[in-house]
């Protein structure tokens, strides 16, 4: 990439980690976090929720983790975007204690490496000097620690998610947070029910910063304001879903779910926008034969956009995915992000592996 290219990559990086720093309450936080891991669930638009039944649950709603059947999974998934610029990866863990009750763990990153920081391109005599360029990363983690449970009420599960973030841009700031999540599962016949409340105690983020005098300079002299540690607050959200599995033909059949996410921050670009309360709808298809191969697709990210003649119009965002499992092993295969709403475009795979303890 050109300099100038990367340049202006840096600048928006900053400008993404600093803008905490001046907002109340920003609408949009730890976003990184909204993307979503697995093939199998970005294959339906996010609409998961209520199926939810492997590793991925703790991320996706952690009463998921009691219908684990074997006693040890483990999933792997890894997405690139804005052209391989940016990766995400998600590693998750879950273990049965009894049969009962299950135990998950799951780490996520998202990351912009090698970030050329121009910041000390000029010389104290007012040369450019490429040498003086550095790189530096800009990564987002989170670590979930999960825990779910089968309710003595029949077809009633509930699970919750302790969570950690830490946020570092190089040198220049970190953030460390933390957050509860919650969420709760109910299945009667083919119908499936589902709760989730992420951020309920709302998540913390502190951020504090550490900018050199000379970096300071620049930052004054190009106009930036010098930031100041702060703190960034992400809002609770309720996502509720439900779902319904039908047989088709025998050994053939389809699952459809429907998740509708509430957020209380005021008025959202969504299907249906309100103030403070807004409603993003979610639509997910799943076609299965004898639990061996998987077609998938969905539907997100209504909006209404301004075309090219300043009128609204509406968008969404379509997903499609595909997904195989033989024996103990799966792997599924999603395109997300292929919306007019988006614009971009991501191969996603991810790997599921089960393992059974064997009797003595």
């Amino acid at each position: 990439m050109t300099l100038k290219f990367r340049s202006t990559l840096l600048a928006i990086s900053l400008s993404i980690v600093f803008l905490p720093a001046f907002a109340q309450a920003p609408k949009y936080s730890n976003e990184f976090l909204a993307i979503g891991v697995g093939g199998r669930a970005l294959g339906m638009s996010g609409a998961y929720i209520a199926q939810s039944n492997d590793v991925t649950s703790g991320y996706w709603n952690p009463a998921g983790l009691s219908q684990i059947k074997n006693n040890f999974q483990v999933g792997l998934m890894h997405s690139e975007y804005f052209a391989g610029i940016a990766k995400y990866d998600y590693l998750g863990v879950a273990a049965k204690i009894n049969p009962e009750s299950t135990l998950g763990f799951s780490v996520i990153r998202f990351g912009v490496d090698d970030i050329p920081n121009t910041t000390q391109l000029i010389d104290n005599n007012g040369q450019i000097n490429y040498d003086r360029i550095k790189s530096f990363t800009a990564a987002d983690y989170a670590f979930l620690i999960s825990y779910a449970r089968k309710s003595k009420i029949e077809g009633l599960s509930y699970g919750a998610n302790a969570k950690i973030i830490y946020r570092k841009v190089g040198d220049f700031a970190k953030a460390f947070g933390f957050g509860l999540d919650v969420g709760a599962q109910y299945q009667r016949g083919t119908w499936k029910f589902a709760a989730m409340g992420r951020d309920i105690t709302s998540t913390f983020n502190a951020w504090s910063y550490s900018l050199d005098e000379t970096t300071k300079q620049v930052f004054l002299q190009t106009g930036n304001e010098i930031p100041s540690n702060s703190l960034e607050v992400t809002l609770p959200k309720l996502i509720l879903g439900v779902g319904k599995q039908f047989t088709i033909y025998k050994k053939f059949t389809t699952y459809v779910e429907t998740n509708l996410d509430f957020t209380f921050d005021g008025r959202r670009n969504v299907a249906i926008g309100g103030d403070p309360i807004s409603i993003d709808p979610k639509f997910g298809l799943q076609l299965a034969y004898s639990d061996f191969i998987f077609i998938r697709g969905g539907v997100g990210n209504i909006q209404q956009v301004l075309d090219i003649d300043g009128k609204k119009v509406t968008t969404i965002q379509p997903n499609i995915g595909v997904g195989v499992r033989i024996k103990n092993f799966t792997i599924d295969y999603a395109l997300a992000n292929v919306g007019q709403s988006v614009g971009l475009l991501s191969n996603v795979f991810s790997l599921r592996f089960d393992f059974t303890k064997k009797e003595k």
